[in-house]
């Protein structure tokens, strides 16, 4: 028996992979290739294009965490039923989705993902193979904000860019504190349903920069952008369709009120975990 992890060469599998290590939990990756991490995990080859691949490693586990990747919206689509038809074969014991940032417990219906979506898919999906299984939904990452466009404008110029009005609140939280809310998710069969992660009340791109201002101990102001600007500065790091859902999710977001979660579904409510403050992210990342 093992714990399944997505992604977990990247932002949000890392860090649950190795909070699944360090409490003795033993763990297998899910890679392009079959391997050994440095760190002696061992890497099991399966596309999210193979039914086949994907159940095999899934038969078993004890645990699957699972969040879709950055790609075009069709491919996404095939990835999600791919990946609900080999959970439904495999039958793990537990199942824990992140919906990576995209809202679909809001008060707000302009910020609710399309039923069409992929990250829908996955969990109506999820939900008809009756396993035993969680939703983490964060809202915004604060990883976004060392994005390196972003983060040398903080370094060189003083000021933190990024789309959100200045008086915008959100509910902002870290892959380390997705991290912790999964970990515990994927041990807590009594626990169901749509866990939204995140600060409550929300914070704004003011508190944000200063924030920053108070760990770099200089001036950092905030300036907003245009949800096509940021767009534009994604291309070269995740290609122009990656890009242009980012761009959506943002032009969206300007059209609420705020992105903040709901207290009585929060992980602080459920779980009794509080998300970092982004003072106490910003030093555990040693930025």
């Amino acid at each position: 028996m093992s714990y399944v992890i997505h992604g977990a060469a990247g932002a949000q599998g890392n860090p649950l992979l190795s909070r699944l290590k360090t409490a003795g939990k033993p763990v297998v990756a899910v890679g392009r290739k079959p391997g050994t991490r440095p760190d002696g995990t061992p890497v099991v080859a399966a596309g999210y294009t193979s039914v086949q691949e994907l159940a095999g490693v899934y038969a078993g586990a004890d645990g699957v965490f699972v969040h879709l990747p950055v790609a075009a919206e069709e491919d996404r689509l095939t990835y999600a039923r791919n990946i609900v038809a080999a959970l439904s074969e495999a039958r793990p014991r537990r199942v824990v989705v992140s919906t990576s940032g995209a809202v679909i417990d809001s008060p707000h219906p302009q910020l609710q993902a399309p039923d069409d979506s992929a990250v829908l898919t996955l969990i109506r999906g999820l939900e008809e193979t009756g396993l035993s299984h969680a939703v983490i939904a964060p809202r915004l990452f604060l990883e976004n904000l060392l994005l390196p466009p972003i983060l040398d404008a903080v370094r060189t110029q003083g000021v933190l860019r990024y789309p959100p009005a200045a008086d915008f609140p959100v509910s902002w939280s870290s892959h380390l504190d997705n991290a912790d809310a999964a970990a515990a998710l994927l041990d807590r069969p009594d626990i169901t349903g749509t866990i939204a992660v995140g600060q409550h009340p929300g914070i704004t791109g003011p508190d944000l920069a200063q924030a920053f201002a108070d760990h770099l101990g200089r001036p950092v102001s905030y300036e907003p952008l245009s949800p096509e600007a940021f767009g534009h500065l994604l291309v070269p790091l995740i290609a122009d369709a990656g890009a242009a859902e980012v761009t959506a999710l943002y032009e969206r977001l300007a059209t609420a009120p705020d992105n903040a979660i709901s207290p009585h579904n929060s992980a602080q409510q459920l779980l009794g975990l509080t998300p970092r403050t982004t003072g106490q992210w910003l030093t555990q990342i040693g930025l």
